[in-house]
């Protein structure tokens, strides 16, 4: 068993939102790893940071993303950190994964940076910038597919990434 596609790409790129546009029109199941990581908490994840610390944050996300990848056959859509794991990259190697990649503008216009997003505190234009710069590298290492939702809606988005699971 494997997921039909996984989504990777920073926060406001639209990982959740196109993978259930996408689990819905290819008639499959939809799962995102923040929330198996919210249910096996049973706390949000801003709270995971607040009180137990980045580290043990990425430790369940490690275990979801891990378990996600042998137990789901539809649509995943992976915490947008995930990547900076190398035992997660490796897993994610080979598989029909997509990077949703965007830029800042729309990223803020999505999320609008003032959310429980514990990694873009303080600054949060230039934290994500920070992630970004971190990140990128890894998406596009472990990525079969880049899609820009850029200046694209939701639809647009799950049009490119249904096609490009069909081919």
């Amino acid at each position: 068993m494997a997921p039909v596609l996984v989504i990777v790409g920073p926060p406001g790129a639209g990982k959740t939102t196109a993978a259930r546009e996408v689990a819905d029109r290819l008639g499959v199941a939809f799962r995102d790893t923040d929330a198996d990581v919210e249910a096996a908490a049973g706390v949000s994840v801003a709270d995971i940071f607040v009180e137990h610390g980045e580290a043990r944050f990425r430790s369940l996300e490690r275990a979801a993303v891990a378990a996600a990848l042998a137990e789901h056959d539809g649509v995943l859509a992976v915490g947008g950190g995930a990547v900076l794991d190398a035992d997660t990259r490796a897993s994610l190697t080979g598989r029909p994964v997509a990077f949703l990649d965007v830029g800042i503008k729309d990223a803020a216009s999505r999320i609008g940076f003032n959310r429980d997003r514990p990694l873009l505190l303080g600054n949060p234009r230039a934290q994500w910038i920070r992630l970004m710069e971190q990140r990128r590298t890894f998406y596009e290492q472990v990525a079969a597919t880049t899609v820009s939702t850029d200046d694209r809606t939701p639809d647009e988005v799950a049009d490119d990434l249904v096609a490009w699971v069909r081919a």
